[in-house]
């Protein structure tokens, strides 16, 4: 997990919790599962009406990505592309197969299983940055999903307080529960802003540059595997992969 984030969303919690209680309120004021409803279900509604199903399952996937483990390494892999690059000139191209059987990353191992099969950069390149490109506009496609849900939320806050107002409107008959009713009718304002600018936007945010990350290691990657398969020695690719580093 990581805890940066969800540090984040902690923090984001108790900055509204924390001011609705130096402003004298109680947390209590601030529940209203009618209003959570209305913004929360409208939100995701507007969101599947607007985007193909696979976009909103991908936005889903991408939620986890956010908060779980994604850090590249960049000087890790770089240090075992050079060990590939020894292994391709001391025992050949093929004994790179075993290498790829230990890469748990399909776009890593797709690379080397190319260079086993004794194909030229060109070729690796072209294969390779198919499927780069291609992930990467439909993970930022995911992310324009959930950044489309920071722009309804607000909206959809707007709507939940309209309802609860004519709801207290319909009760003027008890004005003791005018003040109380109006309060609470305000309170889906709050779930609508909030959720849209401390959650979904900043998530969005995240992801698209965590998809940056990715396709600069990528990229990495690819430069790496064309090098050996151009027959460069091994201290050369190495200083020509340091541009990369973070």
């Amino acid at each position: 997990m990581d805890l940066t984030a969800f540090f984040g969303v902690l923090l984001a919690f108790a900055a509204v919790l924390g001011g609705n209680y130096l402003e004298g309120g109680h947390v209590e004021e601030l529940l209203n599962l009618p209003a959570a409803a209305i913004v929360i279900l409208g939100t995701l509604a507007a969101a599947i009406i607007q985007s193909p199903a696979q976009d909103v399952r991908r936005a889903v996937r991408l939620l986890g990505w956010a908060f779980g483990r994604n850090n590249q390494d960049f000087k890790g892999s770089i240090d075992r592309i050079v060990q590939w690059c020894v292994v391709a000139r001391r025992k050949g191209l093929l004994a790179l197969e075993k290498e790829a059987e230990k890469e748990s990353d399909p776009f890593v191992k797709a690379g080397l299983l190319l260079l086993v099969d004794g194909k030229g950069a060109d070729v690796i390149r072209g294969t390779l940055e198919v499927e780069l490109i291609t992930a990467e506009q439909r993970d930022l496609q995911g992310a324009k999903v959930i950044e489309s849900m920071g722009g309804y939320a607000p909206t959809l806050g707007i709507i939940g307080a309209v309802l609860g107002l004519i709801h207290v409107m319909s009760n003027l008959s008890d004005p003791d529960s005018l003040g109380a009713g109006i309060a609470t009718a305000f309170v889906a304002t709050i779930y609508g802003i909030g959720l849209a600018n401390l959650f979904l936007i900043p998530v969005a945010n995240k992801i698209k540059n965590l998809v940056l990350v990715r396709y600069q290691y990528q990229e990495m990657v690819l430069e790496g595997l064309m090098f050996i398969a151009e027959g460069q020695n091994p201290k050369a690719i190495q200083q020509r992969l340091q541009g990369y580093l973070r």
